[in-house]
């Protein structure tokens, strides 16, 4: 099997496993209030950031046993556990329960993420800045099946019956581990990320000048981003008037959308720059988006989603762009664990904070809150990484630039 086909074959995990992830995102006020009557937004929040606290917990977990199992090998056992926790959520009844057995699944999803530090460490560096906006787009477009199919499912069938479609994805990554493993790349089938060293491999200390400043900025812009997340389909009932939830999901993945167009125009501008480059701007249209959506009036809101998706797509695709500039393959896996903490730490405090916010104020504070916290980003960014970008020892290569 060729380098291509390999690649090809690890996206298409990640669109399964982004999917699968994404279906009840929109819609975890509606499931719990259905399931189980619970309709606290603190609740909710609360658990959004347990979600959140697993995928933090498990994640160096997986990257350290990697280093002796290979990517491809651990899925095929991970992805089963978790396969078989999304039927038991399932027939689970009672509110405790479903917190310990979808907690526990979680655990073993997140060894999926070790594909996007695979597929890099596969690429030249000049390739970087393309794959990391294939990828940051297939992530949105899978965002974008996840949120309509989940949405039908809740419209048309039971809630609970979300996790056996969770559970197919889960079951077709295994599969897919298999059947690569068995058509191993020139031979090697033990090759992939295997190979990275621990974080106390000699010459790591190098990468902590960038990873702390850099580790900051991502816990603000993800905070910031995911603010909005776990109520912005209350928000949109409440300002359309409508509770359609197939509409709802496809208005939640606008930003998706718009991902998907500012890739196609950026390959053909085929412009280049520097890793980090126009990440402020980015922010900053971003911080606009939010305060536009909101209003209280539906167009303001499409409009401020399309103008939050964009800059939304830009800063993470720069950000993680420059997250690959600055470390080298071999410490992929290990520098993508340690920053992933940072983003998931910014998701999982943005959940507690979203729920107190909506139980103690209303639906658009966490929007104001979210674009106060990405000007603070912005600061932040200009403060802390900007100067370690100039003094860089190695500078950055000119890549693709998603701009």
């Amino acid at each position: 099997m060729t380098h291509r086909s390999l690649k090809f074959w690890l996206i298409g995990m990640t669109i399964s496993a982004v999917v699968a992830d994404s279906m009840l995102l929109p819609f975890y006020p509606h499931f719990f209030a259905t399931v189980f009557g619970v309709t606290d937004a603190n609740h909710i929040g609360l658990y959004l950031s347990a979600c959140c606290f697993a995928v933090i917990l498990a994640l160096p977990l997986w990257a350290r046993l990697v280093q002796h199992t290979g990517v491809l090998r651990l899925l095929v056992c991970t992805q089963v556990v978790a396969g078989l926790l999304s039927i038991l959520c399932y027939w689970t009844d009672t509110l405790a329960v479903f917190w310990l057995v979808s907690l526990g699944m979680l655990v073993f999803k997140a060894s999926y993420l070790l594909i996007y530090p695979m597929i890099m460490a596969e690429e030249r560096q000049d390739r970087h800045g393309g794959t990391i906006g294939l990828l940051s787009v297939v992530v949105h477009l899978g965002g974008i099946v996840g949120a309509v199919l989940g949405g039908a499912v809740l419209q048309w069938f039971e809630p609970r019956q979300v996790f056996l479609v969770m559970s197919v994805s889960d079951f077709l990554q295994t599969a897919t581990c298999l059947y690569l493993l068995r058509r191993p790349v020139n031979g090697d089938a033990g090759r992939e990320v295997a190979e990275t060293p621990s974080a106390a491999t000699p010459g790591a200390g190098g990468t902590v000048r960038f990873l702390l400043p850099l580790g900051v900025v991502m816990f603000g812009f993800y905070f910031s981003a995911y603010l909005i997340r776990p109520f912005f389909v209350r928000h949109w009932e409440s300002a359309s008037a409508l509770t359609n939830e197939v509409v709802s999901g496809l208005v939640f993945a606008i930003p998706a959308a718009i991902a998907i167009a500012a890739l196609w125009l950026n390959l053909r501008r085929n412009a280049t720059a520097t890793a980090g480059a126009g990440i402020t701007s980015a922010l900053l249209l971003a911080a606009a988006g939010l305060l536009i959506q909101a209003s209280d009036q539906p167009l303001h809101v499409l409009l401020g989603r399309c103008l939050f998706g964009w800059g939304l797509f830009q800063t993470t695709v720069r950000l993680d762009q420059l997250l690959f500039a600055l470390s080298t393959p071999i410490r992929y896996a290990a520098d993508f664990s340690k920053i992933n903490f940072c983003q998931q730490f910014g998701v999982l405090v943005a959940s507690l904070v979203a729920g107190s916010l909506v139980a103690r104020f209303e639906l658009t504070t966490p929007f104001v809150a979210g674009a106060a916290g990405l000007l603070l980003t912005a600061i932040a960014f200009l403060v802390l990484v900007r100067p370690l970008l100039r003094s860089h020892a190695q500078s950055p290569e000119p890549v693709r630039s998603h701009s």
